[in-house]
């Protein structure tokens, strides 16, 4: 169940799940596609401190078949 206070952690954990993947094989997936290093470890850190980036989280969602979806608020916007 989805809960709109889980951090990008716990939902990476959920798409790797939910696609029988592995952090490793996430990590190796993104090294191949982006050209970048990325390895278990960055990707684990990465997470764990809250610091990956929004282009990262994109490539994330594109290897694991998710999009990115968002709504924004009218009220909280003020309109």
């Amino acid at each position: 169940m989805y809960n709109q206070f889980m951090n990008t952690r716990e939902e990476v954990k959920i798409m790797l799940g939910s696609k029988c993947m592995t952090l490793k094989e996430l990590a190796r997936r993104m090294t191949e596609l982006s050209g970048k290093n990325y390895s278990q470890s960055l990707l684990s850190h990465k997470l764990k401190d809250e610091s990956l980036r929004y282009s990262e989280m994109k490539l994330i969602c594109k290897i694991l078949g998710y999009r990115i979806y968002i709504d924004f608020d009218e009220i909280r916007l003020g309109r």
